[in-house]
């Protein structure tokens, strides 16, 4: 199956570098190109890509607010979100991933690892910047809500517990599978199921949660 990509940046020598890179691939197809977030919004929702690629700063809309329009909370069928920027505020990152975006990774961060968050995000998981995560992780227990009186988490099992805290660490389903020794298709399982219990829209979310409660670590 190829997977159909639609690039959002205002510079056109990025989309040409960035096309390049994708369709290089024998598995991904760039559908579409969009110089400004409105634009970018318009072509999404005629061409349904699999995947959007968007940057931060752009004309008319940023990549924030095409991320909440595409894939914020309320939208019928989202779509995948990467977004690609060159600025790594954390104020961004936050913004983007909370906005529903699936994948934040920076413009230097090499051919490998767009093309990774490109399947990542296609298979239904996720992929930051490594450079990111542990400020990520700092900045979202530093600007925690503290829980009302009372409140208790939802009730997760052992098993999807250690789930939530390999998704927190960065693991993709398979690594998941290899580390707790089961299925592939039963982790896929476990993922749905915390998806549920939490009212979470993706694995970002969960590892937010996940982060926000304290029951991952730094490692």
């Amino acid at each position: 199956m190829t997977i159909e990509v639609l690039i959002a940046d205002d510079q056109a020598m990025i989309r040409r570098g960035l096309r390049l890179i994708l369709e290089e691939q024998p598995d991904i197809s760039v559908v579409g190109e969009a110089a400004d977030g409105s634009e970018a919004v318009s072509m999404t929702r005629r061409l349904r890509p699999d995947v959007c690629l968007v940057d931060i700063r752009m004309p008319k809309l940023d990549g924030i607010e095409v991320t909440r329009l595409l894939a914020g909370p309320g939208v019928v069928d989202p779509t995948r979100v990467i977004v690609v920027t060159t600025f790594d505020l954390d104020e961004y990152v936050y913004g983007a991933l909370r906005g529903g975006a699936v994948g934040f990774i920076l413009k230097d961060a090499g051919p490998t690892l767009l093309v990774e968050a490109v399947r990542a995000a296609h298979n239904g998981e996720a992929l930051v910047s490594p450079s990111i995560t542990l400020r990520l992780l700092r900045h979202v227990i530093s600007t925690e809500v503290p829980r009302a009186a009372g409140q208790s988490s939802p009730p997760l099992s052992d098993r999807e517990f250690e789930v939530v805290q390999s998704i927190a660490r960065g693991r993709t389903n398979q690594e998941i599978a290899s580390e707790l020794f089961i299925s592939l298709s039963t982790v896929k399982s476990h993922v749905s199921g915390i998806q549920a219990k939490l009212g979470t829209r993706n694995r970002l979310e969960i590892a937010a949660w996940a982060w926000e409660n304290r029951i991952v670590g730094s490692t």
